[in-house]
Order: structure tokens, then C-alpha cells, then sequence
């Protein structure tokens, strides 16, 4: 059985990737930062978030070690993270300046690869981050990558619907076309070799808009060969598939769709085991822990969910409380809370968020205080060294730190979705049409547009036409809604 154990509730956009280490949990989001947690509690790591990204972070991976995080963005760039200071170790630019859409590390910490909206590819030797090889494939937008267990391949996936296997010279060994009718979202190698000798095997699972998520077997001739056989089509569920991911023994595989659910597989028989419908909106990323029977599954509704795979009872822990309709503490559930100013936050409220950031040990000396929203939200370091008497210097930064992520969420909390360019994911000033009838901030459009990316932003489809129409209607309405908020 699987219980929800966690709900990760810190980005304020939506989850595009997670990752796990041994000891650390990573994800990043639309909202240009990734944050990373201890994967034993959930607990947010002093230098999280890692901000630094000028775009939405798309992708985010581990080093095998647990040294490095890397994460690519629409900004063109893939960053490498230190996991002990989260201090900026490297920026990779890629080639052309095309908005990176993927990027993956190979098991042997020797290469990154990278992938672009452009069709690009760029190879990186890792340990000295100098880039390596190139490649492309024309008209189409890479989308999804994975190296195989051994190193020496990596396949890539695109919003055309083929998967590609490459050399480490990148050069093509084998195309499987139309492996998704409509594009692939994601593909990952199970970590097992099948056989050695002259023919060597792997699993791979891709997944798409098709609805279905697929395994094939991969076979290496070493005498420079390759092919790909489909072994399975699994049909668990009803729209598109985003997202998939094998344990780290091959047995069991994930997946995470636009039907907002969460399929598990015996990936050897192809069995579905479980079917969990937490998520509000489409689960965009989904992985496993590689020490714990954990996975994490994330999605545009902003939040992050830990399960446990387990044969006993269902146990909770960590973060905060699964979403639902349970009632946190004394106050609203956090759904209910989301919906008021925080300065209109009753004693129970200010009681209920303290839980959900793991900050339980403060909630007696808030109650003792009376501490209402409209309280939390002037607390200072001097308030809370003289009137709740936290002697924690540890501690005092972390609320603080959370009360000034609560300020700056409720500022542009409740914003209409459509008052938001898709790009920026923030308050739209000169909203403009682009070719693709989408509204998007003038400067973030053009931006786009003179990275000599003529892919729409929204679609992946070419730009018939550069031209910016002004949305008068569009910049009307958002004039009207300030004015209100």
C-alpha cells in the first residue's frame, strides 16, 4: 500500500522536476528558484531557495555522489549547485541561447547533457564543465533526455514523438519515430543492465501525449549497433502522460498525468498496482528516493507529495499534512487559509502555518502571545528575541525567513491566472499578442523572440510572425483588478 506522508507547499508556481540524492530531496518550478530539503524529514535547508535562474527552472538532477545539483531554465543556462553551501558552482550556457528544456547527468559523473527548444543538444565533460560536443535535430523541441546505466548513450525525446539514442561523439545509433504520436514528454533507463556479453540490454520507459507510458528493451551490439523493441504499452491512464520514473532496482515504475493522477507499475509484469489522485492539476514530475521506498510526485497545483510504499499501516510525518479536508491544528485547512489575507489569520491560523513549515515547537509560545496574522506579520528580530524570548539564532531566521516569503506570497496571491505572462509568471505591465494568440509582458515576448527562438512559448509550434499586437483589453482589465486589490 502507499500512504501520503508529506506535502511540500513552498513553491509559488508550478512544479516542473524533483530529484533525489541518498540524503537530499530537490525541486524547482515555474517560479525561477528550486528549493531542496533533508530527504529524511522534509525539513528546507538553510540556503534553499537557490535562486539565480532569470526564468522558470524546467529540470533539476543529482550528481550520482550528491555533490552537485544541476537545473536548466528558459534563461538558456544549466547551473551547477553545490548541495553543501548551495553556492553557484558553475552557469553553462548553451549554444545558440536557445531556453533549455532538459538536462541529465550521466551515472559515471563524466558528462552532462543539456537540451534545448531549439532541437539543440549540448554535451558537457562535467568535471571540468567545458562544453564537448553538440548536436540538433531540426524543427522540434527536446523535451526529454536520460543516460543509459553504463554511460556510453543517452536517449533524448522531442515534441516531434521520436526517441533518439546517442554516442557520447553524438552521433545518432538509432530513431525510433513516432514513439508517441503527438510528442514524447519523458523518458528514463531503468539503472540495470538486461545481459553483457556481444549484446548488451537496458529497459527504457518514454511516455507522452498519447496517454500511454511505454517500455522498451534497448540493445548495444558492441560492434557499434543498435535497436529498440517495444516490450510494453501501459494504458493506466486517461490523458496525456508527463512524467515517469523506475526505482532504483528496476522493479517498479511511476507516472504522473494530466488526469491529476499518479499510476505505480510492477514494471517486469507491467502490472498496475496502485492509482493515487491527490494532486488538484496535472502532476508534471515524479521520482523515487534510491535509499527509502519514498516518491515524490509534483504538480501545477504548487505542491510536492511524499508517499510511502509500505505493507503496514499508513504513517505521517515530516513537512506538513496531506491536503484534503482535514483541518489543520485549530484553524482552517490550508486550502481555506489560502484564501484570506494573512492579516485576517486567527490565533488558530498563525497556529495551523507554524505546523505546516515544520516550526511545531513555536505554536505554545505564539498562543501564550495571542499572535493573530496581523501580529506575524510585524514580527522583527528584536520581537522576537525580547517578547517570545527565542533564543535560537537558527530559528529566528527561519521565521523570519518564512514570514517574508508569506509577505511576498500574499502580495501577488489570488492574481487571475490570465493576468500572468506565461514566460515571467508575473503581473503582466504592456501585455501583448504574439503570433500564437497568447498574451504575453511585451519585454518577456521580445526577449524570447531575439534569442532567435521562433517557437511559441506555449506551443512549441514556429511563430508565423514576430509582430507584437498590443492587448488593450487585456491591460484594461488588469488596470481594473488593482485598483481592486
Amino acid at each position: 500500500m502507499t500512504s501520503l506522508i508529506c506535502t511540500l507547499q513552498d513553491h509559488r508556481d508550478d512544479i516542473n522536476s524533483c530529484a533525489f540524492s541518498g540524503k537530499l530531496f530537490a525541486t524547482c518550478s515555474g517560479d525561477k528558484t528550486l528549493r531542496v530539503y533533508n530527504s529524511r524529514d522534509f525539513s528546507e535547508l538553510p540556503f534553499s531557495p537557490l535562486s539565480g535562474h532569470g526564468y522558470g527552472v524546467h529540470c533539476c538532477c543529482f550528481s550520482p555522489c550528491g555533490q552537485f545539483l544541476a537545473s536548466c531554465s528558459t534563461d538558456a543556462t544549466t547551473m551547477i549547485w553545490s548541495t553543501d553551501t548551495g553556492e553557484l558552482e558553475a552557469v553553462l550556457e548553451h549554444p545558440g541561447r536557445s531556453p533549455v528544456r532538459v538536462c541529465a547527468l550521466s551515472p559515471d559523473s563524466a558528462h552532462l547533457v543539456s537540451g534545448a527548444s531549439d532541437g539543440s543538444l549540448a554535451l558537457w565533460d562535467f568535471p571540468s564543465k567545458q562544453l564537448r560536443r553538440t548536436g540538433a535535430v531540426n524543427d522540434t523541441t527536446m523535451v526529454a533526455c536520460s543516460f543509459s546505466p553504463c554511460s556510453q548513450m543517452f536517449m533524448t525525446g522531442s515534441t516531434y514523438g521520436d526517441l533518439r539514442l546517442w554516442d557520447l561523439d553524438v552521433n545518432q545509433l538509432h530513431v525510433e519515430k513516432n514513439a508517441h504520436d503527438l510528442g514524447v514528454t519523458c523518458c528514463t533507463f531503468a539503472p540495470s543492465i538486461l545481459s553483457g556479453g556481444e549484446v548488451v540490454q537496458f529497459r527504457l520507459a518514454s511516455c507522452g501525449q498519447d496517454s500511454l507510458l511505454k517500455i522498451w528493451v534497448v540493445t548495444k551490439i558492441t560492434s557499434g549497433g543498435a535497436k529498440m523493441r517495444l516490450l510494453h504499452t501501459l494504458r493506466g491512464q486517461a490523458a496525456p502522460v508527463l512524467s515517469c520514473a523506475f526505482s532504483s532496482d528496476g522493479q517498479l515504475l511511476v507516472s504522473g498525468s494530466v488526469d491529476k493522477t499518479v499510476t505505480i507499475y510492477d514494471a517486469e509484469n507491467a502490472l498496475l498496482l496502485y492509482t493515487l489522485n491527490q494532486h488538484e492539476r496535472y502532476v508534471t514530475a515524479c521520482c523515487f528516493s534510491p535509499t527509502s521506498p519514498l516518491i515524490a510526485t509534483g504538480s501545477m497545483d504548487k505542491t510536492v507529495n511524499i508517499w510511502r510504499l509500505e505493507d503496514g499501516c499508513s504513517e505521517r510525518d515530516g513537512k506538513s499534512l496531506p491536503g484534503g479536508s482535514d483541518l489543520t491544528s485549530e484553524g482552517r485547512s490550508s486550502a481555506s487559509r489560502s484564501m484570506l489575507l494573512v492579516s485576517d489569520w486567527s490565533e488558530g491560523d498563525v497556529s495551523a502555518w507554524l505546523e505546516g513549515e515544520g516550526l511545531q515547537g513555536l505554536v505554545d509560545k505564539f498562543r501564550a502571545n495571542n499572535m493573530d496574522g496581523t501580529e506575524l506579520l510585524r514580527l522583527t528580530k528584536e520581537t522576537l528575541t525580547s517578547e517570545l524570548h527565542i533564543e535560537s539564532v537558527g530559528l529566528r531566521s527561519k521565521l523570519l525567513r518564512k514570514v517574508e516569503e508569506l509577505k511576498s506570497g500574499s502580495v501577488c496571491s489570488g492574481v487571475p491566472d490570465e493576468f500572468l505572462c506565461p514566460i515571467t509568471r508575473e503581473l503582466m505591465r504592456e501585455p501583448v499578442i504574439a503570433a500564437d494568440g497568447y498574451s504575453y509582458e511585451r519585454e518577456a515576448i521580445a526577449g524570447w523572440i531575439g534569442t532567435k527562438n521562433r517557437s511559441s512559448p506555449m506551443t512549441n509550434l514556429p511563430l508565423m510572425t514576430t509582430l507584437l499586437t498590443p492587448n488593450h483589453t487585456l491591460k484594461m482589465a488588469i488596470g481594473r483588478w488593482k485598483t481592486t486589490h
